[in-house]
C-alpha cells in the first residue's frame, strides 16, 4: 500500500459514537453539577431511553444524550451534538477544554 493510500485510509474511516451521560450534585463543591459515568449506546434511539432513565434514576439530577463522530484512529473527533437532554445537566462539559 502506498503511503498516500495509507494515510488516505486512516482519515476515511469515522465512527459515531452515542452516549448517555447521567449528573449528579457534587457533595465537595457546594452542590454543583457534575457529569457521572457515561453509557455507550448503540443507537441515538437507545442513548435517548438510556438518558431518560438515567435522569430519574436515584443520585441523579438529570442526563444527556449525546453522539460524536471521528476517527478513532487519529484522535480527531467532532463537537458533541446534543440529542436530547433532561432535568438539570451541564452541556459545557462536553467541551473540550
Amino acid at each position: 500500500m502506498l503511503v498516500g493510500s495509507w494515510e488516505a485510509f486512516l482519515l476515511a474511516e469515522t465512527i459515531t459514537y452515542y452516549v448517555a451521560l447521567p449528573f449528579t450534585r457534587s457533595e465537595e463543591d457546594g452542590g454543583s453539577i457534575v457529569a457521572a459515568e457515561p453509557r455507550e449506546a448503540r443507537s441515538a434511539e437507545q442513548a435517548v431511553r438510556m438518558a431518560g432513565a438515567l435522569a430519574s434514576a436515584a443520585g441523579h439530577c438529570g442526563a444527556i444524550a449525546f453522539s460524536r463522530t471521528g476517527n478513532p484512529r487519529v484522535g480527531d473527533y467532532d463537537d458533541a451534538v446534543v440529542l436530547r437532554s433532561f432535568g438539570e445537566v451541564d452541556v459545557g462539559l462536553l467541551t473540550e477544554q
